[in-house]
């Protein structure tokens, strides 16, 4: 970012208890990326981190499924639960492919990611672009039609502004931003699951793109720390709460997020701990 435009993340790094957020993540990651067994064995931990990420994403759209059922199951085209699981492996695994395409345009990233999580759900006019004035916000999994919970019960913000707020996003993403990854992410993931700009599949989406800009930002570059492990541990309602503090703009809302986030991804963290440990086992 030029030091000639204010950086509009900036007020974002000063709330309280965001700096010990942030400091509190980096010592979470940096042992598990100091762990024996991702000298040797990082792909498989990654492979593992992608799935636990995608079945946890699909937890928080009310297709909360054991693991042992995602590795066995195929039929992730069928209504309801499966199409919401299907869609979180689809989104978790193309995610990883468009890196370098988010730094330059973010907004081809998230028409991608929409694409690929309704793969052939919905109409053809309404996949794989912001919604448009008069398109109703419809169910991912098996809440109502605009998803369970209290942070989906509220009315989505209109298309104009919509969009707006989607152009103000993808210039902080293009400009670039001081702000530790972990601020980055939490208003990224927080600014798309409230805005809701897809006809579908706007949660998927969100998590996704934060994980994006945590593999991106180089904090966890590997993507051994599924997030999205953390949210569901956190409770699927508080979670929803957390976003209706997002969607408040107050400062101690928005510090309530990004601390949320920052707990997640610790947790995402001690998930993965687990994992390497029962690969040094020979247990899994």
């Amino acid at each position: 970012m030029s030091s000639s435009t204010p950086d509009p993340l900036a007020p974002l790094g000063a709330l309280p208890g965001v700096q010990d957020a942030v400091d509190s993540v980096r010592q979470s990651v940096d042992r598990i990326y100091g762990h024996r067994v991702m000298r040797r064995r990082s792909s498989e931990v990654s492979a593992e981190a992608a799935l636990r990420g995608a079945r946890a994403s699909a937890a928080l759209e009310g297709a909360d499924w054991a693991l042992e059922e995602m590795r066995r199951r195929t039929d992730f085209g069928a209504e309801g639960e499966p199409r919401a699981v299907g869609a979180a492996l689809r989104v978790t695994a193309e995610a990883g492919q468009l890196l370098d395409v988010w730094r330059q345009s973010p907004m081809r990233v998230l028409a991608r990611l929409h694409l690929v999580a309704a793969g052939g759900a919905g109409s053809d006019e309404s996949v794989g672009r912001p919604r448009l004035a008069g398109e109703p916000v419809t169910a991912t999994g098996t809440g109502d039609a605009t998803g369970a919970g209290t942070a989906w019960a509220k009315e989505p913000p209109d298309a104009d502004e919509v969009a707006a707020r989607l152009d103000a996003l993808a210039r902080i993403v293009v400009d670039g931003t001081e702000v530790p990854a972990l601020v980055l992410a939490a208003i990224v993931h927080g600014e798309l699951a409230t805005l809701r700009p897809f006809v579908s599949y706007n949660g998927l989406v969100a998590r996704a793109a934060e994980r994006i800009v945590l593999v991106g930002s180089g904090l966890d570059p590997k993507s051994i720390c599924p997030a999205e492990v953390g949210q569901v541990e956190q409770g699927v309602g508080s979670y929803e709460s957390a976003l209706d503090d997002y969607a408040s703009g107050t400062p101690e809302g928005m510090a309530a997020w990004i601390g949320r986030c920052g707990r997640a991804l610790e947790l995402g963290a001690r998930e993965t701990t687990a994992v390497c440990e029962a690969l040094q086992r020979g247990a899994a």
